[in-house]
Formats: C-alpha cells, structure tokens, sequence
C-alpha cells in the first residue's frame, strides 16, 4: 500500500536509540524513552498560502529530523508503526552524520 500525506504533513519513521549506556548498562524496552529523531517517508504537496499558491515544504524524503516529543500521531502502514505530523512540528533537518566523542580517562 502507498499512502501520500495531504497538504503540509509528513509521514515520518522513527530512529531506534542506543539500547546501552555509555557504560555499557542494557536500557530494557520499558525503560526507553520514545525517540525524537526520524526519518522523512513522504511528504505532501505543500501547504496553500493566501494567495492561493502551494508553498513547497523545505524536508524531503530520506532527511533526518528531530520532532518535539509529543508531536504527531502515531499510524500503522503495512504493519510498520509511523508517524504523521505537520511539517511545523518539526524543529530540524539533521544535515551529515552525528559523531560521537569519547571522554579523555
């Protein structure tokens, strides 16, 4: 099944977490918070300003975004669990990949 996302809204999937701490401690699944990073599946076409125009929306599919942690409805699309949100609940685009430091011992 395809599914398309109206106007300015944004089909998203989360990101998976660590499952350790940085010293190694195993988070058990009741314990994880839900992440709020993600992936762009779809978009829709825009949202219609006043004078009538679609205004592109500024993510794409494949961007990594952050969401604030309340935000969007969660949706289920050929088994997979999504989220569905405005494209204004998005705070960012995560641009090149994050790296980790380590602490001088």
């Amino acid at each position: 099944m395809k599914f398309r996302p109206l106007h300015d809204r944004v089909l998203l999937k989360r990101v998976d977490q660590e499952e350790k701490t940085a010293g190694g401690i195993i988070i058990p699944d009741t314990a994880q918070e839900k992440p709020m990073e993600g992936e762009v599946v779809a978009t829709g076409p825009g949202a219609r300003g006043e004078d009538g125009k679609i205004q592109a929306l500024d993510v794409k599919p494949g961007d990594r975004v952050l969401f604030g942690k309340w935000s969007g409805t969660e949706v289920k699309v050929d088994g997979e669990e999504l989220l569905i949100m405005k494209e204004s609940d998005i705070m960012g685009v995560i641009e090149g990949s994050a790296k980790k430091t380590k602490k001088a011992a």
